[in-house]
């Protein structure tokens, strides 16, 4: 592994503490990590991988990246940056994207997309002995899933952190639920990551980044937004919202 940026460690305490917070990891745990062969899901591998010799709870690691069926991929770079992890790693070629974007499913082709890849990476961990799946989520995700429950759905929820899933068979967790996405691609540009281009026909102009761009101008006028929004989330006053 290349060695360690200054940005390692803001991030590395950013996922031990939400590791530790929500007890994600437990003693001889087998973690599916969901590769999209972007900068979050390669951060976190990463990281996943690079503590596992110094922390006391022993767990192991492999991969799997779903290839949505758009033009190209990067199962080859993929594959490279795993085995120099020594992380298993496994891809599958999906018509996932292209069903969202199919025309009776213009209006919210992210959401069918992302449930077939759950769906399907669920699948993958039962086969591979996983009963933890790792996801890349950051914090900034789980603020902009807010908004967009708010906005679009008519509902306050986001992510969890951690959450059992199939009565208690898998768990799923989102380890850097605390570190922000500016941070995150830092490291991953420091340590030279193969990060791949969103090859997503909805990437730039989907409703989430509609969301994305109203919280950067927030943020902007006032830093402290957007850490306000995220304890928010931790500090419901139940009894000024109506019943």
């Amino acid at each position: 592994m290349r060695s360690a940026g200054p940005e390692y460690p803001s991030l590395n305490r950013a996922l031990g503490k939400a590791i530790h917070d929500y007890g994600m990891i437990r003693e001889g745990d087998r973690i599916l990590v969901g590769l999209s062969g972007g900068a979050d899901s390669l951060s976190l591998l990463w990281m996943l991988a690079e503590r596992r010799p110094r922390v006391p709870v022993r767990y192991s690691l492999c991969a799997v990246y779903l290839n949505p069926g758009f033009t190209g991929g990067a199962e080859k770079e993929l594959a490279a940056f795993c085995e120099r992890l020594n992380v298993p790693f496994e891809s599958e070629h999906t018509d996932f994207g292209l069903r969202g974007h199919s025309p009776e499913n213009r209006e919210n082709p992210c959401f069918l997309c992302a449930r077939l890849r759950r769906k399907r990476l669920f699948e993958f961990a039962d086969r591979l002995g996983c009963r933890t799946l790792a996801l890349g989520h950051n914090q900034d995700d789980i603020i902009e899933t807010l908004l967009l429950n708010m906005f679009y759905a008519g509902e306050i929820s986001t992510f969890r952190p951690r959450q059992d899933m199939f009565e208690g068979r898998f768990t799923l967790i989102r380890p850097f639920a605390y570190a922000g996405e500016a941070l995150i691609r830092r490291f991953a540009r420091r340590q030279g990551l193969p990060v791949m281009e969103n090859p997503c026909p909805s990437a730039g102009r989907s409703r989430r980044a509609e969301i994305r761009r109203l919280l950067r101008g927030l943020y902007r006028s006032n830093p402290k937004i957007r850490g306000n929004l995220f304890r928010a989330l931790h500090n419901i006053r139940r009894e000024y919202l109506p019943s």
